[in-house]
């Protein structure tokens, strides 16, 4: 019991760290993004001399802003330079640390389902390192090779990998345990952009200022695509760290294709948002194409995965006796985690605060019953070992309108 306890102070304190330093680093990622694409040419004649290739200004909190971009750097650097990292790292670190203590310390729980590939804990958690490292590495030699010369190319390449990505994960892990995984890869290849790339360029930059040489402006080049590509990557992350609570979309049937559909559709709607930037200030149009592209994905995944209603199955059985089979099968396979005291370790409480351990808690958890078996979200990684038929009976006991 102190053990779980523990447990789930670590994860709550784990997760709160994570979401504070991840809305830090994805703001000030997102404002530099709008900052860039809202950039006037200097009105003043001696800003463009100084080498200001942009600036804008702003009032926010009571007061006025005038930031300014120089195209490589000023000629004189100032006394004290804020540098923007180490929010990008704290978020990586917390989240590494969640993906520990959850999908691989307990992955037997979280990562691994026997129905999809029973794998030895050893081995999942091998595999799942692997796809951080491997991910990252293959992802940063397509930057650096010719093919980063055509910026579309790159991208579509990218997708198409990250799509096979998607499709294996989902035949390697439960649909829960894929999803995070498939977000750990993308968080993994955003902070080792900042740490590998966009950091140790700006150091250049800076380091030719003190020795009074010419800045290479290759390493502000190189150091704008990679954060042109973390904040494309930043919406699909987004809907993988709340996917857990959603069953429908990493329960589904071809899983891997939703991963898809809705990484496509967070990728073109931001795509949008940052068209729009561009345009705004200089008064242009901004074409609605992809955000039209990413709400049709939205509405497409969402018409897929809607309930089909199906004819009830006649099982002879009285309303009590159908009732006795569905709560035997719940207090075997569900009650375990689902109860005032659970008795399966790792749980000090009931998940979500769902209890299933007496008539009146089935009765009044049909719905979500339903949705969560369905789907073969739960049990979680099928720990008890629901049976397709057990499944069937809860199902059509539902279907029959949860007669007792």
């Amino acid at each position: 019991m102190l053990e779980s306890y523990l447990f789930d102070w670590l994860s709550l304190l784990g997760r709160w760290l994570h979401l504070i330093t991840g809305i830090a680093w994805i703001g000030a990622s997102f404002y530099f993004v709008w900052l860039d694409n809202h950039l006037l040419t200097p009105s003043r004649k001696e800003l463009s001399e100084a080498g200001v290739s942009g600036e804008l200004w702003a009032v926010h909190g009571g007061g006025f802003y005038n930031p300014q971009k120089y195209r490589v750097a000023p000629a004189t650097l100032p006394p004290h330079l804020h540098w923007f990292y180490w929010e990008a790292y704290s978020t990586f670190l917390s989240g590494f640390f969640l993906l520990c203590l959850l999908y691989y310390a307990q992955a037997e729980i979280y990562l691994i389902d026997p129905a999809v590939m029973a794998l030895a804990k050893p081995v999942a958690i091998a595999i799942g390192l692997g796809f951080l490292v491997v991910g990252w590495l293959v992802y940063d030699l397509l930057c650096r090779s010719p093919l980063a010369r055509n910026e579309r190319a790159l991208a579509a390449v990218i997708a198409v990998l990250l799509c096979v990505e998607a499709w294996a994960l989902c035949h390697l892990f439960s649909g829960r345990g894929a999803y995070i995984e498939f977000g750990a890869t993308l968080g993994t290849i955003m902070v080792a952009n900042v740490f590998f790339v966009i950091i140790p360029g700006q150091r250049q930059l800076v380091e030719a200022k003190k020795q009074g040489r010419e800045p290479d402006p290759i390493h502000g080049i190189r150091g704008k695509q990679r954060s042109v590509h973390n904040t494309y990557f930043t919406l699909p992350v987004l809907f993988v760290m709340i996917s857990n609570h959603y069953a429908m979309t990493y329960g589904a049937a071809y899983n891997w294709l939703v991963l898809i559909a809705m990484s496509a559709a967070g990728a073109a709607i931001r795509a949008w948002f940052v068209a729009r930037h561009k345009a705004h200030e200089r008064g242009g149009k901004t074409s609605p194409v992809s955000l039209i592209i990413g709400l049709l994905l939205l509405a497409a995944v969402a018409l897929a995965l809607t309930p089909r209603g199906t004819a009830p199955t006649q099982t002879g059985l009285t309303p009590a006796t159908e009732f006795a089979a569905v709560q035997a099968i719940v207090m075997q396979r569900c009650a375990g985690c689902h109860a005032a005291a659970p008795t399966q370790p790792g749980f000090a409480v009931a998940p979500k605060g769902v209890l299933l351990d007496s008539p009146e808690h089935i009765l009044a958890q049909t719905a979500a019953m339903q949705q969560q078996i369905s789907s073969k979200a739960m049990p979680i990684g099928n720990l008890t070992g629901m049976t397709d038929a057990e499944r069937a009976t809860v199902l059509t006991w539902i279907e029959h309108g949860a007669p007792h």
